[in-house]
């Protein structure tokens, strides 16, 4: 079992950043396709941003492109997510998760093709 920890949430003015970072315990974080997803109460989860095991590749929801940036450092095991020029639409609990399907380099924008969660962190943009 993979468990997911992420943290970095908070609350922002509108403009502002964060960067949320996820962390995992079993399973190194450059060994599978990772993926950043929202949710608003109320609402399902929704795909932000993913990068493949291989982390050659990453990919951004139309909402995210330009202004947030997925990475990953191997030698903190981290996961990240730097989230510029937030708006109050991004208000949301952010999670990051990972799948089990390595294939080439591939990248998952369907929460159901992820296997572990993390339990979220609150972000908040408001003035």
């Amino acid at each position: 079992q993979v468990h997911l920890v992420e943290s970095g949430g908070g609350v922002v003015q509108p403009g502002g950043s964060l960067r949320l970072s996820c962390t995992a315990s079993e399973r190194a974080i450059s060994s599978s396709p990772m993926g950043w997803f929202r949710q608003e109460p109320g609402n399902d989860r929704t795909f932000v941003a993913g990068m493949s095991w291989t982390g050659h590749n990453t990919y951004y929801a139309d909402s995210a492109k330009g202004r947030f940036t997925i990475s990953r450092d191997d030698t903190k095991d981290t996961l990240w997510l730097q989230m510029n020029r937030l708006q109050p639409e991004d208000t949301a609990v952010y999670f990051c998760a990972a799948s089990d399907y390595r294939i080439n380099s591939r990248i998952f924008t369907n929460w159901n093709d992820y296997h572990y969660w993390g339990q979220g962190t609150q972000v908040t943009v408001s003035s």
